[in-house]
């Protein structure tokens, strides 16, 4: 991996460890969970393995959906000082792997090829051994909305896009702001693709999936821009910078009627004490309500000591991941769905039971998406190269069709 050049800025910085390696024992965890619903679901494990002994070494590295992190972690194994195990998902696992530098956890997968859908285990083996554990499942096209602003306007919940914006306009005429946006972007192409995903999972497939060139620059792509460009005149002006939970702040307090944004967000609406079908409304994103777009997060571990094998405590890490307890409890938490298929819905809100029912009916239809977005698709040079095309559509004046020739160069990134 090319990370040489920013060990230097990582250390000018104090990013990067200069002190001695943890013991064998010790659990150093870096990841990026750092909101309330986050934190929360992240104190249930470090307690669980506190009470198995294990001195839990928290290293939670914020913002950039993941990329701060990443920059770090690729600093740190090539210093050779790699963490016990680090917040993952999707294709990246494969291509950790492919250096060498992962641990094998097959003393721990007793039971998952039964208990996890092959959808979310394709992505934690390599070369037919375990190399990383599942958390929990995430769908991305889900539409938040404060009922309270719902009402006031008369509205109901968009089935369309035509639907959304005359929702909007009504919002907008009663002087709230009808949709919070994040100006990051990974949260501009997590927008992108929802509106992609409207266009049918065929549509999807074909150009995000397979990289299409005539799917790419067809008329039906730049009604996807358009539409985006439309999307983003709702926008208020504080949107450049602004983190995902901020966007979620401003509707749970009524600043704002809506967010698109996968269902972590619906952890801070439970931190705040909101109720499901009372205080918001969770529906499907305009267009996609027969879709299940997901991620799913995972932990993958390092070796230690130059062996194949993982440690005593990297085992008990993942055993612990996967247990239906820490399932049930870290997914409630977070917002999301167990990544374990036989763990009870029971005490989850109507948001995640729904999810939970789309998802087992998402895959008996193959109407399971995976987010490009959240890097569950293609690899990091061709998100990126796709993201940037996005972000820059989404903050300029730039016209669709120029927008639609970029993507398709930037596809071609491999």
């Amino acid at each position: 991996m090319k990370t040489r050049a920013i060990v230097g800025a990582l250390c000018a910085v104090g990013l990067l460890s200069s002190g001695p390696m943890a013991n064998a024992e010790d659990l150093e965890v870096l990841h990026w969970w750092t909101s309330g619903g986050e934190s929360k679901a992240v104190g249930v494990l470090k307690d669980m393995m506190e009470k198995q002994g294990y001195v839990w070494k928290d290293f939670a590295v914020a913002g950039g959906a993941g990329s701060n992190a990443m920059k770090v972690l690729k600093a740190r194994v090539l210093a050779g000082t790699p963490p016990t195990a680090t917040q993952i998902k999707g294709v990246s696992i494969d291509e950790w792997a492919e250096e060498g530098v992962l641990a094998n956890i097959d003393a721990a997968t007793k039971g998952w090829d039964k208990e996890i859908p092959p959808a979310i285990t394709k992505f934690l083996n390599y070369k037919g051994h375990y190399v990383a554990a599942p958390f929990w499942v995430h769908r991305l096209n889900w539409l938040y909305i404060n009922k309270k602003l719902l009402d006031q306007v008369g509205g109901t919940p968009p089935t369309t896009w035509p639907e959304f914006f005359v929702l909007a306009n009504k919002l907008k005429a009663a002087g709230i702001i009808p949709l919070a946006h994040g100006g990051q972007p990974w949260q501009d192409i997590n927008l992108w693709e929802g509106v992609v995903l409207s266009k049918g999972a065929d549509f999807y497939n074909k150009t995000i999936v397979d990289l299409d060139h005539g799917a790419l620059t067809s008329a039906t792509m730049i009604d996807v821009f358009d539409t985006v460009r439309k999307i983003a005149s709702y926008f208020d002006p504080g949107t450049a910078g602004r983190s995902w939970n901020l966007s979620s702040a401003m509707v749970i307090q009524g600043k704002a009627a809506m967010q698109m944004m996968g269902d972590w967000a619906k952890g801070e609406f439970l931190a705040a004490n909101l109720v499901a079908g009372k205080d918001y409304l969770c529906v499907p994103r305009p267009g996609t309500a027969k879709l299940f777009m997901f991620n799913s997060d995972s932990f993958m571990f390092f070796k230690k000591d130059g062996s194949d094998a993982a440690t005593k405590g990297q085992v008990a890490l993942a055993e612990t991941i996967t247990s239906k307890d820490f399932q049930h409890k870290a997914a409630y938490y977070k917002g999301a769905i167990p990544a374990r298929s036989d763990v009870s819905m029971d005490g989850f809100d109507s948001c995640a039971q729904k999810s939970h029912d789309d998802f087992v009916a998402a895959i008996k239809d193959n109407a399971l998406i995976p987010s490009l977005a959240h890097g569950m698709v293609q690899r990091d040079a061709t998100l990126g190269a796709m993201r940037d095309v996005v972000t820059h559509f989404v903050n300029s004046n730039e016209d669709s069709k120029t927008a639609v020739q970029k993507l398709a160069q930037a596809a071609k990134v491999m």
